[in-house]
């Protein structure tokens, strides 16, 4: 009998791919990742895990592979923990005749432009957004909405290139920054002119249509929006509760999804919920998750994958509170110490560095300036925070700055004046 392989395009460094292998191997598949650059992924070679170097941007070439492999495995799924390869995806599975979610939902989706054009359509609440393609058309955007606005990738996920502009010098930099050959463009440049809809940050995780529940997040300092703390489930009124969740549904019946996992962020606004951005795929808080219901996400996702029934059934109900660890400057790494001794406090979960000494730390405003997180899990709220306080004063590292002075900086307990990484969903 043949051994049933699940086939993942790419993977992730932030640690979401890895989750994506072990479940798979707890679910007793063969995990085989086909990869164009093999090299970023650590956790590959230190899991000796199969890799096959292939161009994962050409549908034909991902099918002549998965026929080949084909011929010695039996292929139960294919999938990615990386939303840019979903529509790929689904056309690779529909190729095959293998369960995946619908190309055409997921690009409409990923092009922000189209996704909001779908969202105001349906009635859903969205901030009020242009399309820009040119400067002069950014500035004009930015007059009519007024600001601060932000301005972001029409394509693109992890915060990369999005940033808040609170003047016309801001708003300018950006716009040279985005068009000027600073950021990388997978397509036409088309950048996403959009109201800042102020207020708290949500994030509504789903898999299928079922939401599983709701996260809520502090960002860093403007002018970025990455990640700082997010904590499990949100607190919430029964009212707010309803109103999210109403709302997410609506949104995954105005953009025709519904199938595997999507994270649908939020800002409670004057009007109520207002929708940011809906991301369908996994989101990185998904291990807040598991510490705090016991709902292995990466795992039920596969069993859908492979035509398996999934559980999204709490195992047990706690609340989980994540910390980024975010470097303050930009330099080379020294040393970071005391992840261990975190590691081993009592309601500690987990706890994950990127990094390793000698590493050089350049701040980017986005998911890339995440050098690790900590996450407990308690019954209480305000347990499971101090919890994870005490954890994170453990953890100390040293930054030589660029260019070298001399003088090396300490930095013990971390502190959020740079912009961090990407749990509970990307914007």
């Amino acid at each position: 009998m043949a051994t049933r392989a699940l086939i993942l395009i790419e993977g992730d460094p932030t640690g979401t791919g890895l989750s994506y292998i072990q479940a798979a191997q707890r679910l007793g598949l063969h995990p085989i990742t086909l990869s164009a650059h093999p090299a970023r992924y650590d956790y590959l070679a230190a899991e000796g895990i199969d890799v096959i170097r292939v161009d994962t941007d050409n549908l034909e070439a991902l099918i002549r592979e998965c026929s080949r492999l084909g011929a010695t495995y039996d292929i139960a799924g294919i999938t990615s923990s990386l939303e840019a390869l979903y529509a790929t995806i689904g056309k690779l599975c529909r190729y095959l005749d293998l369960p995946g979610p619908n190309p055409a939902s997921i690009e409409r989706c990923c092009d922000k432009y189209a996704q909001r054009q779908l969202l105001a359509k349906a009635g859903v609440p969205i901030p009020t957004y242009r399309v820009a393609a040119t400067a002069m058309e950014v500035e004009s955007s930015a007059a009519e909405i007024g600001l601060p606005v932000i301005l972001k990738p029409v394509v693109g996920s992890g915060s990369s290139g999005v940033r808040l502009c609170r003047n016309v010098d801001e708003l300018a930099e950006q716009t040279t920054y985005l068009l000027g050959g600073g950021h990388i463009w997978p397509c036409s440049p088309r950048i996403l002119v959009e109201e800042f809809a102020q207020g708290p940050y949500y994030c509504a995780h789903i898999m299928g249509s079922e939401v599983i529940g709701i996260a809520t997040a502090e960002f860093g300092p403007p002018p970025y929006f990455v990640f700082r703390e997010s904590i499990f489930p949100a607190v919430l009124t029964d009212e707010e509760h309803r109103r999210i969740v109403d709302v997410s549904l609506s949104c995954l019946r105005a953009l025709g999804l519904g199938w595997g996992p999507t994270n649908i962020e939020l800002r409670w606004t004057k009007r109520g919920p207002v929708v940011i951005e809906v991301n369908p795929r996994l989101s990185a808080g998904a291990p807040s998750i598991q510490a705090a219901h016991g709902i292995d996400l990466p795992a039920e996702h596969i069993k859908l994958v492979i035509g398996e029934d999934w559980d999204l059934r709490r195992k047990h109900s706690q609340t989980a509170a994540v910390r980024c660890l975010i470097p303050d400057r930009d330099g080379t790494l020294d040393w970071i110490s005391g992840a261990s001794q975190a590691a081993a406090l009592p309601g500690v979960a987990e706890v994950r560095l990127y990094v390793k000494p000698k590493t050089p730390i350049i701040r980017k405003g986005d998911y890339r300036d995440w050098i690790g997180y900590v996450m407990a899990a308690s019954s209480d709220l305000a347990q499971a925070k101090a919890i994870l306080q005490h954890a994170v004063n453990m953890i100390g590292w040293s930054i030589t700055p660029f260019p070298t002075t001399g003088q090396q900086e300490q930095c013990g307990t971390p502190h959020a004046s740079a912009p961090t990484g990407v749990p509970p969903g990307t914007r």
